[in-house]
């Protein structure tokens, strides 16, 4: 696997367990999940409406 790929992945997941955050989400269960999902994740975190 490219080290670029997983940086990115990994960066991503970041960036949405923050969005989580911001909108009363639990961050971690979000970066795990993001980390499973990546992008379909941040989709999905900006679907959800904020607590």
């Amino acid at each position: 696997m490219d080290n670029q790929y997983v940086v990115g992945w990994g960066t991503l997941a970041l960036i949405n367990a923050g969005l989580a955050q911001g909108k009363n989400r639990t961050g971690l269960n979000w970066f795990l999940l993001s980390l499973a999902l990546g992008p379909l994740a941040t989709f999905i975190l900006q679907l959800v409406e904020k607590r």
